[in-house]
C-alpha cells in the first residue's frame, strides 16, 4: 500500500512489490497467483472498516448510508484503488464479503425480502463504485484539471451556438457540478434511492 500511495498503480507490480518485501518474485508467487488477485487483495484490504454494526430497523436507511460512504471513502483512499475495484465484477475478498452481508443485513432490516435486498445492494454498490471512480480520478490528479476546463468552455461555446433557447437548462447547470457539490450529489441520489426502497417496504 505505500508503494501504491507514494508511486500509483502503474508502480504496483508483482516485482516491486517483492523488491519492497526485500524478497524475490518467485516468493510472493507462493502467496500471490499474479499481479490481478494482488491488485485485488489491495481492494480488500481497504475496505475493512472494522466491526460491522448490528442491523437496526428503525435506523436502517441511516445505516444504509453510512455504508456507502465508507465504501465511497475507502474506494478513494489511495489512487487507483477505485479503478481495481471497477473491474471486479464479483468481489470475494473476506472484507468485501462482510461489506455485502452488512448492507443485505442493514436492507432485510428495513423489511426488504431477500431477492429485493439483493437487487437493491447490487445497484448501490454499482453507484457507489462509480461515483468513487470519478471522485478518485479527480482526486489523485488522474484527470487534467486544465483540459477539462477547456473542455467545459468548448461544451458552452457550442451550445451557444445554436438558437437561443435550445439549452437552457444544459447552459445553467454549471455551477452545480463542482467539487464542492460532489458530496451533495452522492447524497441526493442515495437519498432517493433508500426512499424509494422505504416506501416498496412499506
Amino acid at each position: 500500500m505505500d508503494l501504491l500511495a507514494t508511486e500509483g498503480l502503474e508502480a504496483v507490480s508483482m516485482r516491486r512489490v517483492a523488491q519492497a518485501l526485500e524478497t524475490g518474485p518467485a516468493s510472493l508467487y507462493a502467496h500471490v497467483a499474479n499481479k490481478e488477485e494482488l491488485h485485488e487483495l489491495m481492494v480488500d484490504h481497504v475496505l475493512d472498516f472494522g466491526p460491522v454494526p448490528e442491523p437496526e430497523p428503525e435506523r436502517w436507511i441511516e445505516q444504509a448510508k453510512d455504508l456507502l460512504r465508507e465504501n465511497v471513502r475507502a474506494l478513494t483512499s489511495f489512487p487507483g484503488i477505485a479503478k481495481i475495484a471497477w473491474a471486479i465484477p464479483v468481489p470475494v475478498g473476506a472484507n468485501a464479503l462482510q461489506q455485502a452481508e452488512a448492507m443485505l443485513a442493514v436492507l432485510r432490516a428495513g423489511g426488504l425480502d431477500l431477492k429485493q435486498a439483493l437487487f437493491a445492494a447490487d445497484a448501490l454498490w454499482l453507484y457507489a463504485k462509480a461515483f468513487a471512480y470519478e471522485g478518485a480520478g479527480w482526486q489523485h490528479g488522474d484527470i487534467n484539471l486544465a483540459e477539462q476546463e477547456e473542455r467545459g468552455k468548448q461544451m458552452v461555446e457550442y451550445m451557444t451556438s445554436f438558437p437561443p433557447g435550445t439549452f437552457p437548462n444544459m447552459l445553467g447547470s454549471g455551477e452545480y457540478f463542482t467539487a464542492e457539490t460532489a458530496q451533495e450529489r452522492f447524497e441526493f441520489a442515495i437519498d432517493l434511492f433508500l426512499a424509494g426502497l422505504a416506501a416498496r417496504a412499506s
